[in-house]
């Protein structure tokens, strides 16, 4: 039921970030979708992900906010204050909401939920894998996929985020020198 009311909230939202006419209000929008598929991955119990996403969402969040930030400001030029504080806190207590379901949902720590799971890894790991140590073999052997898709994610945010915040490129520096002399 949750992951339902929060798959109408992401659609909703990325629909509002498609609709609205300032670029502020787009990112935040977008901004909730990452946040909203940040719980949604906790429900479905992957935390692992949910953490990457998270990371993911609050660098590109911080980066895009700073980009626009600067060309696009019609809602604090307008006035409308009291939209954006009632917006935004509205947000943050439907954010609370769900977080406190999502962390409902979790496992008390120390419960041995995957009990058959850690006594298989621990008793064929090294048979089946070949390597002496653990973590290693359920790492690379037996998540490759899921740990390939984490490193794939962090390097093109890592990228995204060079490619935002570089400076001036070697053709835009010989545009100024040639220009100016």
């Amino acid at each position: 039921m949750e992951l339902h009311i929060l798959l109408i909230f992401m659609i909703f939202a990325a629909i509002l970030a498609i609709e609205v006419k300032d670029l502020l209000s787009s990112v935040i929008a977008m901004a909730a979708v990452g946040f909203a598929l940040c719980l949604a991955f906790l429900i479905l119990k992957a935390p692992d992900l949910a953490i990457t996403q998270l990371v993911v969402e609050l660098l590109c969040l911080i980066i895009l906010i700073k980009a626009t930030i600067k060309k696009d400001l019609p809602l604090v030029i307008e006035g409308r204050w009291l939209f954006n504080t009632v917006s935004t806190l509205v947000f943050i207590i439907v954010f609370l909401f769900f977080s406190y379901i999502a962390m409902k949902e979790l496992p008390v720590f120390g419960n041995p939920t995957m009990g058959l799971v850690r006594r298989y890894l621990l008793e064929e790991g090294v048979n089946k894998t070949g390597a002496v140590n653990i973590v290693s073999a359920v790492i690379l052997d037996f998540r490759a996929y899921d740990t390939l898709g984490e490193v794939a994610v962090l390097f093109t945010s890592i990228i995204g985020i060079m490619a935002i915040l570089r400076r001036k490129g070697r053709k835009e520096i010989l545009e100024e020198d040639t220009n100016g002399k």
